[in-house]
């Protein structure tokens, strides 16, 4: 277990709420994913704002996965985050564009970091919601983290637990809460 210390996410939340444009927003954000996805043992960070070869996706985070007993052991090796410092709710068109390149990647696992949550209603499967049903559908689990739930974190355990909570909870409703 490793600490999450309060004050360096706060430090990165600030960052991100007060960065000088879009660009500064967004590093702020992929900042905090990198620090609180660092404290997980076995996961390391490899990538961060890398585009494909053909140069028309863009990664924000890659992790790679060693699979601690202490970690995230119950997910695949390659994890990427996807990171939305937005000021409104992520809409089913970039959450879609997301899905997207897990499956070009022949990838089954994904994380959407975001400000605000997304857009829709869970229980009717509106929105955002449908990608992410669909995307179960065939085989994909894409959970949404926001910021204010990285914020009340101390230690790595807690992540992994939410990770874990997550999971069960696209599985039980076939979305996110």
């Amino acid at each position: 277990m490793a600490a999450i210390v309060q004050a360096t996410v706060q430090g990165y939340i600030d960052a991100g709420q007060n960065g000088a444009n879009t660009a500064e927003q967004g590093q702020a954000l992929e900042d905090l994913v990198c620090y609180v996805s660092g404290q997980v043992p076995g996961v390391a960070i490899t990538h961060r704002n890398e585009l494909n070869a053909f140069q028309t996706e863009e990664i924000d985070v890659a992790l790679w996965n060693y699979g601690a007993t202490d970690g995230f052991f119950f997910l695949p090796n390659i994890i990427l985050v996807e990171c939305k410092n937005w000021s409104t709710n992520v809409g089913s068109a970039e959450l879609n564009w997301f899905d997207s390149k897990l499956r070009n990647r022949g990838l089954t696992f994904g994380i959407l970091v975001t400000t605000l949550g997304i857009t829709g209603d869970p229980a009717d499967l509106t929105a955002a919601h449908a990608i992410i049903a669909a995307a179960l559908r065939e085989g994909r689990r894409l959970i949404v983290i926001t910021t204010t739930e990285i914020a009340t974190l101390t230690d790595s355990t807690q992540l992994v637990h939410l990770v874990k909570q997550k999971l069960c909870d696209l599985a039980v409703k076939g979305t996110v809460g």
